[in-house]
């Protein structure tokens, strides 16, 4: 692959598919997954509390029943933007979190295409209200 490509969702499942060696029990895939979401939630974490670069305030959101008012009054709680270590750093978390979720896929017979297809295609029919 060159190094400047970006692979598709196919040719990433299939590179997972000849690196996993160590971690071919479901077993092993999911704990390494559930290690991976633990290791993006500290380094988000660590940006607030070690470097300072973002900062979390958060209170109780006010929710109106207009959706364009929603959307412009929800909030983040998210002020401040990611240095570039922090940014490193959770852009490698996520990698490693997207591997353990490709291996999963792998092990249990899921393409990663139709995963995201899915979804792509849940979000665009329920809009706003997909993770209600």
């Amino acid at each position: 692959m060159e190094p400047n490509h970006t692979p598709s969702l196919e040719e990433f499942q299939q590179q997972v598919s000849e690196l996993l060696l160590r971690h071919r029990s479901l077993l092993d895939v999911m704990s390494k997954f559930g290690q991976s979401n633990t290791a993006v939630n500290r380094a988000v974490t660590k940006a607030v509390t070690d470097c300072g670069c973002i900062e979390i305030n958060a209170r109780k959101q006010s929710y109106s029943d207009d959706l364009d008012e929603a959307k412009a009054t929800m909030q983040s709680h998210l002020s401040g933007d990611l240095c570039e270590h922090c940014q490193d750093i959770l852009k490698t978390e996520l990698g490693r979190n997207l591997f353990y979720t490709t291996a999963l896929c792998n092990l249990l017979d899921i393409q990663l295409t139709e995963v995201v297809a899915n979804e792509s295609k849940k979000c665009s029919t329920l809009g706003v209200f997909n993770l209600t």
